[in-house]
């Protein structure tokens, strides 16, 4: 007989509880408004960090806080450039020797091959 009883009940796909006698967790919410001009609203956690921005759910855009600034730019380092990585591991004297030695080599085996 219980066997019958679970047929076609979906088990542990749906819950069977009720949401009465149960307290919610305090929320707040914090209205966004994106750069192209769409407002809305995201309910957070009341004890929760709310950040400055927040992905517009239209655009996709960065969208601000409606009461807050605008975050300030954090500053990075530029970029390391190929030359940059090289210049840490070799001087511009060694980089000349390399090169020289290359061009022996290069011009040795055309000197073969003419």
């Amino acid at each position: 007989m219980a066997e019958r009883a679970l047929r076609g009940t979906r088990l542990g796909a749906t819950s069977y509880e009720n949401d009465r006698n149960t307290d919610l967790a305090p929320r707040q919410e914090v209205d966004y408004t994106c750069t192209k001009g769409h407002r809305f609203t995201v309910t957070l956690a009341a004890e929760a960090e709310v950040p400055m921005t927040w992905e517009c759910r239209n655009c996709g855009a960065a969208a601000l806080r409606v009461d807050g600034e605008l975050p300030q730019a954090k500053k990075g380092k530029p970029p390391r450039t190929h030359w940059d990585m090289l210049m840490e591991r070799r001087t511009v004297e060694d980089l000349e020797e390399v090169l020289a030695e290359r061009l022996e080599i290069l011009r040795a085996g055309r000197r073969k091959s003419a």
